[in-house]
């Protein structure tokens, strides 16, 4: 498919900590192609090889026993890569999960991967939303809300979901579905909207044929009753 490629990615964890002891748990990957989701996903829970705390169980339910008969991530990561490519990622908090990423690839000791994925490849929505809205709120539900997505589905945190969410939040960030077209400055009151979208008459035809004689002579006669046309002055 052409087009410009991108992935939404989330994840979750069983904390906070990707340099200590807390691992992956899950992974949710949505194909873009010029911003849009085209249907194509990657999604795998991942056995931790430790215990869920609490806290973490309480974000997004996932428990160890859940877990206990999932693949590891070394089962999975191959998959995983081949599906990312080369794309650039779109990432709530992307130095978070390109942490945990990054922590896991360093884990396999594995030379095609030492490198990670480099922090430059994430397009972060967190900062995006910041730099569109000083000092409101930019979480993922504080932008459903203001762009109206419905997030009902979202009692807890889940990556696939949120990567959905986030597809539909990355879309009104960078333009809408109307992207490249704004109408900021026409109007600051909103009638530049409402005139845009304001019923208009039946469309006319285009003129399938010359002016008749008839109808050329009736635009002279009318033309000779104006006082110096500006278009007849040198």
């Amino acid at each position: 498919m052409s087009g410009k490629r991108e992935v939404v990615l989330d994840t979750e964890t069983t904390g906070f900590r990707a340099d200590q002891d807390d691992r992956l748990v899950e992974i949710g990957c949505i194909e873009l192609i010029n911003h849009l989701p085209t249907g194509r996903v990657f999604h795998r829970y991942i056995n931790p090889e430790r215990d869920m705390p609490e806290e973490a169980f309480k974000v997004h339910g996932l428990s160890s026993e859940f877990l206990a008969d999932k693949p590891l991530f070394a089962a999975v990561v191959d998959e995983f890569m081949a599906f990312i490519g080369d794309a650039p990622l779109v990432i709530h908090n992307a130095t978070f999960d390109i942490g945990f990423l990054n922590a896991e690839l360093k884990r396999l000791g594995r030379r095609d991967y030492a490198a990670g994925i480099p922090l430059e490849r994430a397009i972060d929505t967190v900062r995006i939303a910041r730099g569109k809205f000083p000092g409101a709120q930019v979480s993922l539900d504080a932008l459903c809300r203001r762009f109206e997505i419905d997030n009902s589905a979202r009692t807890k945190h889940g990556a696939l979901l949120d990567a959905e969410l986030l597809a539909e939040v990355y879309l009104e960030l960078v333009g809408g579905r109307q992207q490249g077209f704004s109408l900021a400055g026409l109007d600051g009151d909103g009638e530049a909207v409402a005139a845009l979208h304001a019923p208009r008459g039946p469309a006319r035809p285009p003129r399938p044929h010359q002016p008749s004689e008839a109808e050329l002579a009736a635009h002279a006669k009318f033309v000779a009753k104006l006082k110096e046309p500006i278009w007849l002055k040198e």
